[in-house]
């Protein structure tokens, strides 16, 4: 018997709100129930060939339906399809069928409310508490999840050098981008809350919704999804430094230190202030206004804005990472 299979579209929406980064959230409500997800998701919902003309045209609409945000700038991240991914398939009305899911990135500039039920934006780090290393390395890398991957690697060289270099191990130096790798190896470990759940839903077992293990290893979310969450981070954190996409979590106005600090919250590490400055001086896609923003509570600080304009003119890159070392 061949079994079918549906399209589902998923959303990591993300903005910056109060010098965090946040993403957008929600909590499916069950047919049967009428009740919320234990757990929170990325908007998600299916893809209709009949009434749909392109995939981003649906997940435009589904993402306005489920939460009144409608979005801006959005790429598409990755396919996911693995079997066995328990997708909620009473979102996509897909019945035993197997669902494989197109998952975008999309950014912006306002993490206004939504007013809509069950859906909150929330900072990328209670997901990833181990991401952010703004105030140096977090002790739950060597108080928590240093000590459970050594236990579950014992002997094997390979765990080792993997859980070595992932989590900067043993003066291993940190790479910001392999948010994924990191997941996939708590994952792996069965550190990550998901595991037990889908291991044993794969072997047709009833499992509940996993609470969180320890706050170090973050909260867990529905299906896939922290898995899909973790591949848009680290596409974000990659594309900063090669296209100016930063530009497009901020406001028409803003400060150097705002995009700093919008850059900060993305990449989860400190940069250096002068050495930041003269990177945004020489890709020239910023221009000051000459007028200065007096709401900071501090020193008055120029405003600036993005010369979108220039992006039809000439290639543009990106923004280096002049980290701030101790």
């Amino acid at each position: 018997m061949t079994q079918s299979v549906v399209i589902g579209l998923s959303a990591v929406i993300v903005a910056i709100r109060a010098g965090e980064a946040v993403v957008l959230t929600v909590r499916p409500h069950a047919a049967a129930s009428d009740r919320g997800s234990a757990l929170t998701g990325l908007p998600f919902g299916p893809f209709d060939p009949e009434n749909h003309r392109t995939f981003e045209i649906a997940l435009r609409e589904f993402v306005s339906e489920q939460t009144r945000f409608d979005l801006g700038y959005v790429e598409q991240l990755y396919t996911f399809g693995n079997k066995g991914r328990d997708t909620p398939r009473a979102e996509v009305g897909a019945g035993a069928a197997r669902v494989v899911s197109v998952c975008y990135l999309a950014l912006t500039p306002n993490a206004v409310d939504t007013d809509a039920p069950d859906s909150a934006w929330a900072p990328w780090s209670r997901f990833f508490p181990w991401e952010d290393w703004r105030q140096g390395r977090p002790a739950l890398i060597d108080e928590t999840i240093a000590p459970a991957l050594r236990t579950w690697a014992g002997t094997d060289e390979e765990r080792l050098a993997r859980a070595r270099l992932l989590f900067a191990l043993d003066d291993a130096g940190w790479n910001e981008e392999r948010v994924l790798d990191r997941y996939e190896l708590l994952y792996e470990a069965g550190l990550a809350p998901e595991a037990n759940r889908d291991r044993a839903r794969e072997r047709g077992e009833a499992a509940a919704e996993p609470a969180a293990l320890s706050p170090a290893l973050g909260e867990p979310m529905l299906s896939d999804h922290r898995r899909i969450l973790a591949t848009g981070l680290g596409r974000l954190r990659g594309k900063l430094k090669y296209r100016p996409v930063v530009f497009e979590l901020m406001p028409p106005e803003f400060t150097l230190s705002a995009l700093q600090r919008a850059v900060e919250a993305i990449v989860g590490v400190s940069l250096h202030k002068q050495n930041f400055r003269r990177v945004v001086e020489r890709i020239d896609l910023v221009e000051g206004l000459g007028r200065m923003d007096t709401e900071t509570g501090g020193r008055p600080a120029e405003l600036f804005r993005f010369r979108r304009e220039l992006l039809t003119q000439r290639p543009a890159g990106g923004l280096s990472l002049p980290m701030q070392r101790d």
